[in-house]
């Protein structure tokens, strides 16, 4: 798998450089910090920020999932990713949703992980939760490679409807983890802001887990959170309210 050294005066423009050169998203790469930039004083012994980069793949089978043409990923979703495409009749007596179970647990059966597929639907999302062996490793860190998983399911779904729920892949409930820790996070941070008086910067993070850090503070009168940098994962600061 090709690996590339790449720098930049910071690491979210090093990742920012990274994801042109390999014309992906930030969720599709494997980024290891080699160094953090440093400004030196007055501009003196300054240095480039480097990190190392990889395709994030759980194996060959993903990785030739994510390259498939278009025509081949919808006729992988039309038969469950490895079986006999259905005709015309059957598919409009199969829902969406139901494909797209079919489809996650062909791919997973390909990838060859023995785990089952259950379906919990919402007005606005369908959450397909992969539960049994190997569901540690679909996780992958901080959930770049449910990410990867989910987003070949919604690229194959999103050929098949007009309008589409938006699917949701989850292993062992790990996002439903997730954000209860990210919510105490924000909380435990919240606390010790108002506590010490000073802003709080949280380590970089992807945009959905932003999003949950801003979500559990805005209604906190004493505190207010904006983002802070470039790139996909970005920080996020935790700020006392500026006093009318």
């Amino acid at each position: 798998m090709e690996t590339l050294e790449i720098e930049g005066k910071t690491i979210d423009e090093a990742i920012e450089k990274a994801c042109r050169e390999f014309n992906l998203p930030r969720e599709k790469l494997n980024i290891e910090i080699i160094s953090e930039g440093t400004t030196g004083f007055l501009g003196l012994g300054s240095k480039r920020a480097k990190i190392r980069v990889t395709i994030m793949s759980i194996d060959e089978t993903l990785k030739a999932s994510l390259e498939q043409p278009e025509k081949m990923i919808q006729e992988s979703f039309d038969s469950g990713a490895g079986g006999t495409i259905k005709t015309k009749t059957e598919e409009l007596d199969e829902s969406v949703t139901m494909k797209a179970k079919r489809f996650l647990e062909g791919l997973l059966s390909m990838m060859n992980f023995t785990c089952s597929v259950t379906v919990k639907e919402t007005p606005e999302t369908v959450v397909l939760n992969i539960k049994g062996d190997g569901s540690g490793l679909l996780i992958g860190k901080r959930g770049q490679n449910l990410d990867a998983i989910q987003y070949i399911v919604n690229r194959a779904a999103s050929k098949t409807a007009k309008v589409l729920k938006r699917i949701i892949v989850d292993a062992e409930e790990y996002r439903k983890k997730r954000e209860e820790a990210l919510i105490a996070l924000a909380e435990r941070l919240g606390e010790k802001v108002k506590k010490t008086k000073k802003a709080v910067t949280v380590g970089s993070m992807n945009a959905r887990d932003r999003r949950i850090i801003h979500l559990t503070l805005q209604n906190d009168e004493l505190l207010t959170t904006k983002s802070q940098g470039e790139g996909e994962y970005r920080k996020i600061v935790i700020m006392p309210a500026k006093k009318d």
